[in-house]
């Protein structure tokens, strides 16, 4: 059976540092392409304080063998304390590019 392709979802305080994950993420090979969409309003509770931040979203395209390789780098290259880093399997999808996730990632 094929290793399954996983997104990786991150929030990052600013494109920049989205790219900077991503093309890290990417060069190392743990993931076969980054997707950035800048500007997201974030609203969430931080020590007990409803907080509001203009951040990035990163979306890492990669495959289930890679996921824990690929948040504990996320973690080392990210400024947040506690950094949002989420695997959420993909369930079905264009098969070539799937095979493409899968050709393109070191697992």
């Amino acid at each position: 059976m094929s290793d399954p392709v996983t997104l990786i979802y991150v929030t990052a305080p600013d494109e920049a540092a989205a790219r900077a994950i991503g093309h890290a993420v990417v060069a190392e090979r743990l993931a076969a392409c980054a997707n950035i969409l800048p500007g997201m309003r974030s609203l969430y509770w931080w020590q007990g304080k409803l907080e509001e931040a203009t951040e990035a979203v990163l979306i890492l395209k990669t495959v289930e063998s890679a996921v824990e390789r690929v948040i504990a780098r996320v973690r080392t290259l990210h400024d947040y304390a506690v950094p949002c880093a989420i695997a959420l399997p993909v369930g079905a999808g264009n098969p070539d590019y799937l095979d493409w996730i899968r050709a393109e990632t070191c697992a």
